[in-house]
């Protein structure tokens, strides 16, 4: 009988319409559940729920990605809101923070994707740029509302991601306009752009603990998925 990892994933809480409906619905885009089985895992989506339960959720993982959305309410890190960061999902900012403390406590692998790498760094006592064209100059990590880009990256020499990833530079899909500040305790960074954006990071500790800015749902590159699906099944 297969045994595969079971990965959970989270989710939107969103207006949505579909066919003759229109109602609030808990939403992903398939290619996360998709990139997941493709690197050979069991998917299940994890709606927002009362943070309470993130203890026993955890529980019943191998593994949890926490997946991309909008901004991170500033007052998280304690900051004031710049006028461009839309940060309309507290509910999200609670259950996914509940499940990220939760996945270390039980010592369980976890992968951040943009906004989750991002709540990473912030419940470790990180801060973000708010808006990161003001601190690079360009557009180049977002160019186009909507749309997703592609730019290189630089994996950190020594590091369990560049093990993962050996080339010197890569390029990855795109499409954020925050980026990591203040970097949370217990982690490191082990990617960045070209203009110095922070583009991952890892756990200083054992087990597995990454964050990507990136998208790789939106790639045909496994690696850290996969890499993710074989530390849930370790």
């Amino acid at each position: 009988m297969e045994n595969r990892p079971l990965i959970g994933i989270t989710t939107y809480l969103e207006r949505a319409r579909w066919g003759v409906w229109e109602q609030s619905a808990a939403l992903l885009p398939a290619a996360y559940p998709a990139l997941v089985q493709a690197a050979g895992g069991l998917a299940v989506l994890l709606p927002p729920d009362d943070p309470g339960r993130a203890p026993s959720v955890a529980a019943r993982l191998d593994g949890l990605v926490v997946a991309g959305g909008p901004d991170i309410a500033p007052d998280r890190y304690g900051a004031e809101p710049h006028p461009r960061t839309a940060a309309t999902a507290p509910e999200r900012d609670a259950w996914e923070s509940a499940l990220i403390r939760a996945a270390a406590a039980a010592r369980l692998p976890l992968l951040g994707v943009c906004r989750g790498m991002q709540l990473l760094n912030v419940v470790r006592g990180g801060t973000l740029v708010q808006h990161l064209p003001e601190a690079v100059g360009h557009q180049g990590h977002c160019p186009t509302p909507g749309v997703f880009t592609r730019h290189p990256v630089r994996p950190v020499p020594g590091t369990a991601l560049a093990a993962l990833l050996p080339e010197a530079e890569l390029a990855v899909p795109t499409y954020h306009h925050q980026a990591v500040d203040r970097l949370g305790s217990g982690l490191r960074v082990c990617a960045r752009a070209a203009d110095g954006t922070v583009e991952a990071l890892e756990g200083d500790g054992p087990g597995f603990l990454l964050g990507v800015q990136w998208h790789p749902e939106r790639d045909g590159d496994l690696r850290v998925v996969r890499a993710l699906v074989a530390a849930a099944g370790g």
